[in-house]
């Protein structure tokens, strides 16, 4: 198996970002040559691949019936990547969202980039991820923009990393979510996001395609149609992911094969994309190490050879360079690797996700226009 290489610059996430732009008629760069509105929506639905929505057509009629063009996440295919690579237009080396969990450079501990915390001082949003974002641009060119999600992200660290700008619409119920865009969508101009974070907690817990993911998914389905009922004359609305899903079966337990602490000072990323951080001096034995005890089930390479095939982007700007592990190592097939002293409930996953396969870094884009 080969690494799919993320598609910056032609069909990835940070592509749709900067064409949405351009939709409303801010001049951005318009790479996925998307035709002008006089108002945008875009639906995420956190975990909905491409390779998954694909597999179901019948569960999600509507969706489906509109699959077509796809699109790659980036790497990693993980939730707090995709959603700064979408909130700022930019591939990871530009922004520094770079995984699930980072070292902090020189200080010794991991910082989840998700729930935004950490063993050490706060971390401040804007210094974390100061690339400006797509919000502030929009609301600078007189653009009312704004994201409809659940409340409790409102005040969250991650959102002033990624979403600095935007007018926030707290809604957790699909009906207040939806009234929140019909809402937002009367301006005569408007850029709009929503967001749905069920179907990618359910993946995690029972796996995609169980039974619960597929009444999920139904929803998901049901909620895009109520959508683009709402759509006024002269709208688009898109509906993406950002990212897939695979369900694992074969667990490396890293907290179960001695081999794999040796000389790892931390142990970062997810389950299907390590940033592996070694003591120092000891990079070069971590790596030999891990590429032989995870030969035939991941791809391990060093930082440099992850910058260098573009996993991140064209470039990675090189003050996030110590964010990346000094060996980066990624399952494909039904592989994960775990730590399940270190991180009990990630590593009780069923569905999993960030690797550089199909089914995770695949999603789908999907067009209803009443322009």
């Amino acid at each position: 198996m080969t690494p799919l290489v993320p598609a910056y610059g032609a069909a990835s996430l940070a592509d749709l970002s900067s064409s949405l732009l351009a939709v409303v008629g801010m001049g951005e760069a318009n790479p996925l040559g998307l035709a002008p509105a006089k108002r945008v929506l875009l639906f995420l639905v956190d975990g909905m691949g491409a390779e998954l929505l694909r597999a179901h057509p019948q569960t999600a009629p509507f969706l489906s019936s509109r699959l077509g063009r796809v699109l790659t996440a980036g790497f990693p295919a993980t939730t707090a990547t995709s959603l700064g690579t979408l909130g700022t237009g930019m591939p990871p080396g530009e922004h520094g969202m770079l995984g699930y969990q980072l070292a902090v450079p020189g200080a010794g501990y991991l910082f989840n980039c998700l729930s935004w915390t950490g063993a050490g001082p706060p971390v401040e949003p804007a210094e974390w991820q100061p690339v400006p974002t797509v919000y502030e641009r929009a609301a600078a060119a007189g653009v009312p923009i704004s994201y409809v999600g659940p409340a409790r992200f409102e005040t969250t660290g991650f959102n002033r990393a990624v979403y600095r700008g935007v007018t926030f619409v707290g809604a957790d119920e699909i009906d207040e979510r939806i009234a929140a865009v019909r809402h937002a969508l009367a301006e005569p101009r408007a850029h709009v996001s929503v967001y749905y974070g069920d179907l990618d907690s359910t993946g995690h817990r029972d796996g995609w395609g169980s039974p619960a993911w597929l009444d999920q998914l139904a929803l998901v389905d049901r909620m895009a149609e109520r959508l683009a009922e709402t759509l006024p004359p002269g709208s688009a609305m898109y509906v993406t992911a950002d990212h897939g899903m695979v369900n694992v079966a074969d667990r490396i337990d890293v907290d179960a094969v001695p081999a794999l602490r040796e000389g790892v000072a931390l142990l970062g990323g997810e389950a299907r994309a390590r940033h592996v951080y070694a003591e120092p001096g000891r990079a070069g034995a971590v790596l030999d190490t891990w590429r032989g005890v995870l030969a035939g089930r991941a791809w391990v390479v060093s930082r440099e050879e992850a910058v260098d095939s573009g996993w991140f982007g064209p470039r990675v700007r090189p003050e996030w360079l110590p964010r990346i592990g000094d060996v980066v190592a990624v399952p494909y097939a039904d592989t994960a690797i775990v730590a399940s002293v270190a991180e009990p409930r990630q590593s009780s996953f069923i569905g999993c996700h960030g690797s550089l396969t199909p089914a995770e870094q695949y999603v789908p884009l999907l067009e209803v226009s009443t322009r």
